[in-house]
């Protein structure tokens, strides 16, 4: 895939997927009215909320880059994506997304939001578990294999690697 259609599908991507899960869910369940908590906590939201967007955005720019495709499974990469976040953990886009999720949580001082937060994040970490992760090492072999953060997700089983 060349870049400028690896940048297309990825813009496309980014809207319809963490556009829906971090933008429209959270809108659809607060419609973005915030609750009465104390104003420098719900300050702190932003943290989370502008880091997770800026962790977004660097991932699917790496994408396009280093993988010369998206991160949508109908226009999958030609490369393995192993730079930047994803030397540390497989999933950083999954991660930003429950960050910004906590984020709005916390700003607009809705817990609705943190339990949506752990529900996506249940559902993320089944989707990875079982589509992505076999998808992968079918597509990319040993060059999966090898990668170390392959294994490393924010789940139990990072937590047992890192004993």
């Amino acid at each position: 895939m060349r870049t400028p259609a690896a940048a297309l599908g990825s813009t496309v991507f980014f809207a319809l997927a963490p556009g829906t899960v971090a933008g429209l869910l959270p809108w659809w369940l607060t419609g973005w009215e915030s609750g009465d908590w104390w104003p420098p906590l719900r300050l702190l939201g932003l943290l989370p909320l502008l880091a997770g967007a800026a962790v977004l955005l660097a991932a699917f720019a790496r994408f396009v880059r280093e993988g010369l495709g998206t991160p949508a499974p109908v226009a999958p990469t030609e490369h393995l994506v192993v730079g930047g976040l994803y030397r540390h953990v497989r999933n950083p886009m999954y991660v930003a997304v429950v960050a910004a999720i906590g984020g709005q949580g916390l700003l607009l001082a809705r817990p609705v939001l943190f339990g949506y937060g752990a529900f996506a994040w249940a559902v993320m970490w089944a989707f990875a578990r079982w589509y992505e992760e076999p998808a992968l090492a079918d597509r990319f072999g040993a060059e999966y294999a090898r990668y170390p953060a392959c294994r490393a997700w924010l789940v139990p089983e990072a937590l047992a690697l890192a004993r």
